[in-house]
């Protein structure tokens, strides 16, 4: 299927740049990636305008084959502006590693590696290659902050950051080489460089006007005041343990969830959650079952929650926000973006992700990373942006890329 051809942006020495970026495509059984440019050069514009301008006229480069090129040439100035996520800072990238390795830290770092192997893979830089071989915390970024956690995790992440001091220049310079800013028609940059002059007054505008709005607030009572200040409130707020629902394939799942420094942990042990098909059934398990082995016990309000369960008095009902629809999502994105539900599709996602970093199973992560179609899907569904082409159909491989990954889920309950 043909995927999107996304602006991006990369800060190079050079200085910053724009250019279109075609994540891997699958074409006549066989799999494609690419920038845009020709032969040996990648082309880079300085802004938009310039970039509009030359996708407008300029037929003869690497993605005129791409099979959702023929859109890219009607798409405005402010739609080839490349979005918060897919800006690079390549020349940061020392400065990110003196941080400690936290998820914001690896995160950031992890996209920022993933768009230079591109770009490395397609304009065939060694150089390049040779520097992300050379340290072992570059191959395991994508796995978040577990990997960089403990006194091995310690050394992998400063490893990490001494390559980088070391060598990042030599990825920088390579990169710098194959850059190329092409001319452009002076029409059609005159054309494009009124669109975005536009395109910022009516931002800088509307930005004007969101400051003059006079936010009026209506007073309450003590007590309501003090309420919405306090935030949530009954006994699963306090002990800060959740009870969630499951629906898959027409069955009612039930079990508890809390999250622990921001990292969530299941009832359960061994990456196999615990569930019961109903409250009640659930209410019966935690009050007569040794779960002396189970990873939630260790929580330091649990022993509220087992003294409600024997003495018959805790509720498991679970609120909407804990309610997760897994049943029929695959269907549905089979069918295209319309059919989904972005509201179920982004809570199933949470789930099945908790569910993985849980039990350290990095599939997940892996099948919804935006260098592979169904994440690409799903990413597009869940956080539209006018600067991204519409996904184009059939969807036949993401529909089953997702099914495997809720049957793997479904495979790690263990119902009681």
């Amino acid at each position: 299927m043909a995927q999107d051809i996304v602006p991006i942006e990369l800060r190079l020495p050079q200085g910053d740049v724009v250019t279109l970026w075609a994540p891997r495509w699958r074409e006549d059984g066989e799999e494609w990636e690419a920038f845009l440019g020709h032969e040996d050069d990648l082309f880079a514009f300085p802004d938009a305008a310039h970039l509009a301008a030359f996708v407008r006229t300029t037929e003869e480069h690497d993605l005129s084959d791409h099979p959702a090129w023929h859109l890219v040439p009607a798409l405005s100035v402010a739609e080839l502006m490349p979005a918060d996520a897919h800006q690079y800072d390549l020349v940061g990238v020392p400065e990110l590693v003196a941080e400690d390795p936290d998820t914001w830290t690896v995160g950031e770092l992890a996209d920022i590696v993933n768009i230079v192997r591109s770009l490395a893979d397609v304009c065939e830089l060694d150089e390049v290659h040779t520097v992300l071989d050379s340290a072992a915390g570059f191959s395991v970024l994508d796995q978040g902050t577990f990997p960089f956690t403990g006194r091995d995790g310690e050394k992998l992440w400063t490893d990490l950051a001494e390559t980088i001091s070391e060598r990042w220049d030599e990825v920088l310079d390579a990169l710098d080489d194959v850059v190329t800013v092409p001319e452009v028609d002076e029409a059609a940059l005159e054309k494009s460089s009124a669109e975005l002059a536009e395109f910022q007054a009516e931002a800088a505008e509307i930005d004007d006007e969101s400051e003059d709005i006079e936010i009026v607030t209506v007073a309450g009572t003590d007590d309501e005041d003090a309420e919405a200040e306090a935030g949530p409130v009954g006994f699963w707020a306090e002990v800060g343990i959740d009870p969630i629902k499951i629906i898959a394939d027409g069955v009612e799942y039930y079990t508890l969830r809390c999250y622990l420094d921001d990292e969530p942990v299941f009832l359960g042990a061994d990456g196999k959650i615990d569930v019961a098909r109903s409250p009640r059934a659930l209410a019966k398990f935690l009050a007569t079952e040794d779960l002396s082995d189970n990873d939630l016990t260790d929580v330091s309000t649990w022993d509220e929650v087992a003294a409600k369960a024997t003495d018959g008095s805790l509720d498991l009902e679970p609120d909407a926000d804990n309610t997760y629809v897994l049943a029929g999502l695959g269907e549905d994105l089979g069918e295209g973006v319309d059919a989904v539900d972005p509201v179920q599709l982004d809570l199933a996602v949470e789930l099945l992700t908790d569910a993985a970093d849980w039990a350290d199973d990095e599939s997940v992560g892996e099948a919804l990373g935006q260098s592979e179609s169904l994440g690409w899907l799903v990413s597009y569904i869940l956080s539209p942006d006018p600067t991204r082409m519409a996904p184009s159909a059939p969807f036949d491989s993401e529909a089953e890329a997702w099914r495997k990954l809720v049957q793997a889920f479904e495979n790690r309950l263990s119902v009681h």
